[in-house]
């Protein structure tokens, strides 16, 4: 007797999926809970686990295909029974036993490759079938490759030397080789989504560069006594939550929203903020983070940054936001225009740390600078509100006090 499995209710008005990934081929075991298909959403990634203990008998969706909110996928067939034990004395007669093909190994699991580690593979040049999978069932991950490519290249040359008789033949150059991979539905639904603000929205960014000196000085005084405290290190992002949450007191344009034909102004700030997944950047929201305190914000952003790397985060954990705030420089980025994330009227760009020489009380001083850049609709805020928010925003990393007496 075979048990269903069902695509399951994926989180409000979301009623279709991807099937993105296998994880169980036919004839494997499952244990019960054992996730078995990871599907993909507009918003998130979900695995779907096996409702019962047994062998997956049949896949009845392929990866790629589009899936409704209650269709069938799978069946799960029931486990082999193991044979009693013999009884002591017993002859065992001998059967001629037909020769049964090789088990999956852990390696065949490995060279089963999701699309987006065929692309790093491809990208890297790098050989699978020598990278030790660190995923589920031993599965090679985009990390696991990016890792071997930069232990490759790291690594020196060195060859055996070739016996002085023989002849050595150049290795074939000049390969051209392309790959189509069809758009996993988030990247369809970010593509759709990112073309919607620029043709909606009229976008406009303004900068600023702020010294992060005083930030960077209270970090390494209370950095020890925080995490002591609190179990979670402190980061620069509590820092640039609350000086956004102090500037929107002034500015509220900036947390706004249009809807039709009216300004919808909150008295709360929800911030989107920006994290690394395995398939992209996703934007959980922090939500009431304007009445958190620093430990609250540090703890809710690492929370979401490992459902992040776990694939486990929800298409409620992503629902809403008010701003986002987007750190390219955790990547290195030294000035961008980021894109507002609609229906949102403004999104904060951080950018990398570098020590540049700047002008302070007459003398020419080394200083800890970042850009900052905030792009926003200008049909909602004016240019001299996006400034004033900005400056705020400056005002109050550069001298962290601020923050203590909502200044």
């Amino acid at each position: 007797m075979s048990t269903e499995v069902k695509v399951p209710v994926l989180g409000e008005s979301i009623t279709e999926a991807t099937v993105g990934q296998w994880l169980k081929a036919p004839g494997d075991a499952v244990a019960i809970d054992e996730p078995i298909v990871s599907l993909e959403t507009d918003k998130v990634s979900v695995e779907v686990p096996s409702p019962v203990a047994g062998t997956l008998a049949e896949q009845v969706a392929k990866e790629g295909d589009t899936v409704a909110v209650g269709a069938l996928i799978a069946l799960i067939g029931d486990g082999a029974v193991a044979s009693p034990p013999a009884q002591a004395g017993a002859v065992v007669p001998e059967a001629k036993v037909a020769e049964a093909p090789p088990a999956p190994t852990a390696q065949d699991a490995a060279l089963t490759l999701s699309p987006a580690v065929r692309r790093a593979v491809l990208a890297n040049h790098v050989d699978p079938s020598a990278i030790k999978g660190s995923g589920k069932d031993g599965r090679i991950t985009k990390d696991d490759v990016l890792a071997a490519a930069t232990a490759k290249t790291s690594a020196p040359a060195s060859a055996p030397e070739a016996p002085a008789s023989s002849t050595t033949q150049p290795a074939p150059t000049g390969d051209r080789r392309e790959e189509r991979i069809k758009m996993t539905r988030m990247r369809q639904t970010i593509a759709t989504r990112l073309k919607e603000a620029q043709n909606t929205a009229a976008l406009l960014t303004t900068f600023n560069d702020v010294d992060m000196t005083a930030v960077i000085d209270a970090r390494a005084r209370y950095k020890d006594l925080f995490e002591k405290k609190h179990g979670i290190r402190l980061g620069f992002m509590g820092f640039f939550v609350k000086a956004v949450a102090l500037a929107a007191k002034d500015v509220p344009s900036v947390n706004a929203s249009i809807e039709g034909d009216e300004i919808v102004y909150h008295d709360y700030l929800d911030v989107s903020v920006a994290v690394s997944a395995p398939k992209g950047l996703v934007v959980p929201v922090v939500r009431n983070a304007d009445r958190m305190t620093f430990a609250e914000i540090e703890k809710a952003i690492a929370a979401y940054g490992k459902k992040a790397k776990d694939g486990a985060l929800t298409a409620e954990d992503m629902r809403g936001g008010t701003f986002t705030i987007s750190n390219g420089g955790v990547f290195g980025s030294l000035l961008s225009t980021p894109i507002i994330n609609p229906p949102q009227s403004a999104v904060l760009g951080m950018h990398r740390i570098e020590e540049r020489p700047v002008v302070k009380d007459g003398q020419i001083v080394a200083r800890q600078m970042m850009y900052l850049a905030l792009s926003y609709d200008h049909r909602l805020i004016d240019g001299r509100e996006a400034v004033t928010f900005l400056v705020r925003v400056k005002e109050a990393i550069e001298d962290p006090t601020r923050l203590l007496i909502d200044l």
